[in-house]
């Protein structure tokens, strides 16, 4: 992938996006059914979560209600409305800043698709071969009802997987992509299933095959919308979830840190959380997955975790102090309950205690049982409200440049009850420290005479001025504080030990950086955002073992064989190499503002 490509994907990722099911979230003419303009209508609501971005579940044209079998990817489902009142709704989200996905399903169509209708009644007809057939059964392979043959479908009958081994349907589900971006305007796709692409024998997931298709596909979208977003379904391990990186879609669903994060809030344990989360962080820069509580496929949370509703506030407010694109599926932010059969996973909005908040006619799912007491109503004005939490965490989020963009640094706590973290960037950092279990906590240390704490959740709990240690942690609650040196002339975040490192002693501050305390090396801000380095000496590369520099108090550990493996291509806004002098760069970060270099000679 090309860095100015990178640096613009960059600068077009959502911070925090809301996926929304519009049969099921307003409806604008008492038929039962949400659509585009009853979700227009409620697009206040969704911005002032604070949210940047919509995923919208299938909205082409299709037989069920859920959408995921297509028969007409150029029009939208008529329940939702007509193209026109999509590019309505475009438009509007875009007047209050908010990005546009939707979901493209490119595994398969419609068994009543004309593609699909043509080439089961025509064995020569131009789509036959964009489906796959064969002589005798087997699984996943369907009896057709025309003739003795079978057609494959790896999730069931009424959907028929389309063959990637055939040039033209790959070319078409770009014509597909193009339409959606040109004509109707949005901001990119989150595509579904693509695990399943291509098949190759008895193999139906994450084959050669799906990879170089995901890799032309996303190429392209990025070559005729450098600012849209992709991201990826692959409901599947750390490795396999990393193998679709680099080059393919622009992001993926972090599914094992969604299922960590779940079981730690249900258990009380720490378990694997941060584990799974430095998986990720290491391999891909953040906006390039995207953490999650729960979607449209998973037992809600609430029901999830019994019923607990102190640990849905605190899985909520993890969630939204972890680095990533965070994804918040809709009803999640006032508690809404949910379980198998899907259809009980995505009913209705409760806006009010009635589904006469949702529809003036027969909604077309019943809503929960639990609606009288868990509406948007019932919360707005409640200040401890659900709602109101992920409101004022997702605003904070959206304000904090260390919560929006920094690196998280784990800090060893030694009891499986207590998590703590911060995120750190080159302005003041963040430490966020949660009690999961049932039982109050003693305070975590924190290193004495260096830091002050500044409570970002309101007052309760904020420990005293001077860097003391934390209060007693109480049950099932997070603490978000910003870390506020007790000198202002050093801003730098702790490493995850408290005692002071050889390296901590050779820190320096973006500021010295700017102030051109380096020698060898000119800093500068780029215009645009980013930096821009100017360095005077050979590119040599430092191959020890040690942390040679530390920025921020972020330890940076040495390279071997030239290489530079945290070095995130998209955070270079330009460098420029001079030969003649004894100074030499090890790294730099630019456009987060964090930089770490390392010169030879006078430093």
């Amino acid at each position: 992938m090309h860095p100015l490509i990178l640096v613009a994907l960059l600068q077009a990722h959502p911070t925090v996006c809301y996926e929304v099911f519009v049969r099921s979230f307003y409806d604008s003419n008492g038929d039962g059914i949400g659509d585009l303009r009853g979700l227009t209508q409620k697009l206040d609501y969704i911005a002032g979560l604070g949210v940047d971005c919509v995923w919208l579940m299938p909205v082409a044209e299709s037989p069920s209600y859920h959408g995921y079998d297509v028969t007409n990817y150029y029009k939208v489902e008529p329940d939702y409305g007509t193209n026109d009142d999509f590019k309505a709704f475009v438009a509007a989200a875009r007047h209050r800043h908010v990005r546009v996905l939707v979901d493209l399903v490119l595994n398969h169509t419609s068994s009543d698709h004309p593609w699909f209708q043509e080439a089961l009644k025509d064995s020569t007809s131009p789509h036959r071969s964009w489906y796959r057939w064969s002589s005798s059964a087997g699984n996943n392979w369907h009896k057709s009802p025309v003739r003795d043959e079978y057609y494959f479908g790896l999730f069931w009958s009424g959907m028929p997987d389309l063959n990637y081994e055939n040039p033209a349907v790959l070319e078409e589900m770009k014509r597909v992509a193009r339409f959606w971006i040109d004509s109707m305007h949005v901001d990119g796709f989150r595509l579904d299933a693509v695990r399943h692409l291509v098949e190759a024998g008895t193999e139906f997931s994450n084959t050669p095959g799906t990879h170089a298709v995901l890799r032309d596909f996303g190429e392209y979208v990025r070559s005729i919308a450098p600012r849209s977003y992709t991201i990826g379904e692959v409901w599947d391990s750390p490795e396999v979830i990393l193998s679709y990186y680099p080059d393919q879609l622009d992001a993926y669903f972090a599914f094992p840190i969604s299922e960590a994060l779940m079981e730690a809030a249900r258990t009380g344990k720490s378990g694997e959380l941060l584990l799974r989360l430095l998986q990720f962080q290491r391999a891909q820069p953040a906006w390039r997955w995207a953490p999650f509580q729960r979607n449209h496929d998973q037992t809600r949370t609430l029901t999830a975790l019994g019923g607990d509703t102190l640990a849905a506030r605190l899985a909520a407010t993890i969630l939204l102090t972890l680095p990533g694109v965070p994804f918040v599926y809709y009803g999640e932010e006032i508690g809404m309950t949910g379980d198998k059969p899907d259809e009980r996973l995505r009913t209705p909005m409760q806006w009010t205690a009635t589904s006469a908040g949702f529809t003036t006619g027969k909604p077309w799912e019943a809503v929960q049982g639990d609606s009288l007491t868990t509406n948007v109503a019932s919360q707005d004005r409640a200040k401890g409200s659900l709602l109101n939490l992920y409101r004022r965490l997702i605003r904070l989020r959206a304000s904090n440049a260390a919560l929006r963009t920094g690196d998280l640094l784990p800090v060893a706590t030694g009891r499986d009850a207590v998590l703590a973290y911060i995120r750190s960037d080159a302005t003041r950092p963040v430490l966020v420290v949660a009690n999961l279990g049932v039982d109050s906590q003693a305070p975590l240390p924190l290193p004495q005479g260096r830091w002050k704490l500044r409570s970002l959740l309101g007052p309760e709990g904020t420990p005293p001025g001077g860097g003391g240690p934390l209060p007693t942690l109480a049950p099932k609650h997070v603490y978000v504080f910003e870390m506020l040196s007790t000198s202002e002339a050093t801003r730098r975040a702790p490493a995850s030990s408290v005692e002071t490192t050889e390296s901590d002693q050779n820190a320096t501050s973006l500021d010295q950086l700017l102030a051109g305390k380096i020698a060898g090396v000119t800093v500068t801000r780029a215009a645009g955002g980013g930096i821009s380095v100017r360095m005077t000496g050979p590119t040599s590369i430092y191959l020890g073992q040690e942390p040679l520099f530390v920025v921020d108090g972020v330890p940076i550990e040495g390279g071997t064989g030239g290489t530079l493996s945290w070095l995130n291509p998209r955070d270079i806004v330009s460098i420029e190499v001079l030969r003649g002098s004894q100074a030499a760069i090890y790294g730099v970060r630019g456009t987060n503002g964090v930089i770490i270099i390392k010169t030879k000679g006078a430093h």
